[in-house]
This record gives C-alpha cells, sequence and structure tokens, in this order.
C-alpha cells in the first residue's frame, strides 16, 4: 500500500511531505474544533467569516490528505499554496490589529507574517515531481 503512495525515497524527504500532510490536517480539524479563534482573525471588512473557516478548514484537510495520494500531490501542492495566499489577510489583519489579540505577543504575530512565505515554499517544494529522488 505504500508503495502506491510513491512517497520520496530519502528518509527526509518522506518525514516532510508526512509533516506537510499531517501539519494540514491537524490545522483544517482546528477549523472545526475551534471555529471561534479562525473566525477572531478574519478582517472584519470580509464576508461570510464562519463560512470561510468551515470552507478553509475543509480544503486543508483535503489538501494535507491529498499530498500522500501521488496522482494528486502536485495539485494538492498548489491548491495548499493558493489556500495559504488567500488565508494571508488574516495574518496581515492580526499583525496590524494587536491589541485585539493581548494573549499573543506583538513579536509573534509580526513572525507569522514571514513565516507563511516558509510554508508556501514547503507546500510548493514538496509536492514537485522530482522530490521523489
Amino acid at each position: 500500500m505504500l508503495k502506491a503512495l510513491k512517497l520520496p525515497t530519502k528518509w527526509w524527504r518522506k518525514l516532510s511531505l508526512i509533516g506537510l500532510s499531517l501539519f494540514f490536517i491537524y490545522f483544517g480539524i482546528d477549523h472545526f474544533i475551534n471555529p471561534e479563534f479562525y473566525l477572531s482573525i478574519m478582517p472584519p471588512a470580509f464576508p461570510l467569516h464562519a463560512e470561510a473557516v468551515y470552507i478553509s478548514g475543509f480544503f486543508e484537510i483535503l489538501g494535507g490528505m491529498s499530498v500522500l495520494i501521488a496522482p494528486l500531490r502536485k495539485i494538492a501542492g498548489w491548491g495548499l499554496v493558493v489556500l495559504l495566499i488567500c488565508v494571508y489577510p488574516a495574518n496581515i489583519y492580526m499583525a496590524i490589529t494587536p491589541e485585539t489579540f493581548p494573549d499573543i505577543s506583538k513579536g509573534l504575530l509580526y513572525f507569522r507574517l514571514p513565516l507563511q512565505f516558509l510554508f508556501i515554499y514547503w507546500a510548493y517544494s514538496v509536492t514537485r515531481p522530482h522530490y521523489l529522488q
């Protein structure tokens, strides 16, 4: 069964791909368990807050599972990249309104901004066909 997934041959690449999968599945599930947090980080000007939280959670779970399925891996990677870009305004909102998030340090709120680009690179790089080697 694992052979059918066509996971990378090098252990650290396999670990990175599985880590990406678990990362997105975990946070996708968290959207359904703790929707209040995700609702609180939505910029007020955006419509359909609850719907966006549940839809993004669903696609995080779907993307996290799909990166493990070889025929879906590339499209799942692109989907996760698009998802990360779409949710970036929440990170910006948190950084420019730190008073709204008194339990989170201002440094962490700003650190989340470049961290998102690292996640984008992670999702893109480990889902490329050459990554299997």
